[in-house]
């Protein structure tokens, strides 16, 4: 329970502490740029898992000539190989989408630990573990996941595993400038003095408290997983035994797509990866700033802000 003053000497009710699953939603339903972005995101995640029972035609399936033009059976027209787009699309959404949440994942297991452990140990744990963490910033991610990629050739594994292990440097600092604010809070202290070990202390008291920016920068991640993976498969490091949406690209700009003005095999796959990482980046914002107090501050607006009157001034005081 948490009471809150709004007047001097003017004491309000107590307010109920609201779960974390109550306070996201109170946050989309505040914020509706992040309603709408989850509600765009939640669609293409649907129709990418159900691409495989909703598809119009077969992913392999040749349905018309080479790059048809848009008709009413094929809104999107058709790809080099005479292959429907939205089915190309439904199924290029799925492939993206599961290396952006499997990198992201990997990406969080890593970088969390890291800044967990940086945090909460301090001391020559924290210099080395920020040490290496600064290597990674400093190296710029897309060349570094070019050449690891090139070496390790070219595998769906191989590429989340290569997204995921480089995108983990900026999680880890977040998560250690959290962890080192909790651990000097007065209920870690208390609970260390009455003999809780470290395991108990992080798992019971830390590890609650930095998951909402944990969830937040989650999503943000995502989508630059999303954007790396493209980035690969668009210069033909991505798997080609798996359609993505970057390699729906690349495989139009190699058969001519442009000079043969088949826009509609360039310009939608281009338009999805670009809603799907617009729907990440406002769903991610919208989490951090309303579960990161100090944020808030930049939506600080006429219709939010007004003067409190002086106490002892007289009612002319503003």
């Amino acid at each position: 329970m948490s009471v809150v003053v709004h007047e001097p000497g003017v004491v309000a009710e107590p307010e109920p502490v609201r779960s974390r699953g109550g306070f996201i939603w109170q946050v989309l339903r505040e914020r509706p740029s992040a309603a709408i972005g989850a509600a765009v995101l939640a669609a293409i995640v649907a129709v990418a898992v159900l691409a495989p029972l909703i598809a119009p035609y077969g992913l392999h399936e040749q349905v018309g000539p080479v790059f048809g033009h848009p008709s009413w059976p094929h809104p999107l027209g058709l790809d080099d190989g005479g292959v429907d787009m939205v089915t190309l699309l439904m199924w290029g959404a799925r492939v993206s989408l599961l290396v952006g949440f499997a990198a992201t994942l990997v990406s969080m297991l890593v970088g969390g630990s890291v800044g967990l452990l940086s945090g909460y140990f301090g001391g020559a744990t924290d210099t080395v573990l920020m040490r290496i963490t600064d290597y990674f910033i400093a190296i710029p991610d897309v060349p570094l996941m070019i050449v690891v990629a090139a070496i390790w050739g070219p595998s769906l594994t191989h590429i989340i595993l290569v997204i995921g292990l480089l995108l983990w440097a900026g999680t880890a600092r977040v998560v250690r400038a959290q962890v080192k604010s909790v651990r000097e809070r007065t209920y870690v202290k208390r609970a260390h003095s009455l003999g809780a070990g470290h395991a108990r202390i992080v798992f019971r008291h830390v590890l609650p408290q930095i998951a909402p920016l944990l969830i937040a920068n989650t999503v943000l991640t995502v989508a630059v997983a999303i954007f790396d993976e493209t980035a690969l498969a668009f210069l033909g490091l991505g798997d080609p035994s798996r359609i993505s949406l970057g390699k729906i690209i690349e495989n139009a700009f190699q058969r001519t797509a442009v000079s043969s003005g088949a826009w509609w095999a360039i310009v939608p796959p281009g338009a999805l990866i670009a809603i799907m990482i617009l729907a990440c980046s406002l769903i991610g914002q919208a989490l951090e700033d309303a579960l990161n107090p100090r944020l808030r501050v930049a939506y600080l607006g006429a219709r939010h802000f007004r003067l409190r009157p002086l106490v002892g001034r007289g009612p002319e005081a503003l």
